[in-house]
């Protein structure tokens, strides 16, 4: 038997019930998992620090980060759906920046910045 496996099944229900009640909820990890997949792709993540920097079109963001018009606007589209960025229209003109700045939070602390 493994050392890293309770020899003994004996369960300390004050703890584990302690432990429920500070748990967070079914949907809390589901919304966390689901931002934590947003997170993980190169591109989103640059364009969301780009984002932070300045609001810009993506015609803007595609010379910036040279990837194609459609690639942005599918990335846009995913961040846009889970409320991490808005969008405003100016004439002809789509600008975008950054409509959650908790997620700017986060990423600082990911990657140390000031």
């Amino acid at each position: 038997m493994s050392k890293s496996v309770c020899e003994i099944k004996s369960i300390r229900e004050d703890v584990v019930d302690e432990v429920s009640k500070k748990m967070l909820s079914e949907k809390d990890y589901y919304d966390s998992s689901n931002l934590f997949k947003l997170l993980g792709d190169y591109n989103r993540v640059r364009i969301i620090y780009a984002l932070n920097i300045e609001e810009l079109c993506v015609c803007e963001l595609s010379l910036l980060l040279d990837m194609s018009q459609s690639a942005i606007s599918h990335q846009l589209r995913l961040l846009r759906s889970n409320n991490i960025v808005k969008f405003r229209k100016e004439e002809k003109k789509v600008y975008y920046s950054i409509k959650n700045h908790e997620i700017i939070s986060v990423l600082e602390k990911v990657y140390k910045i000031d």
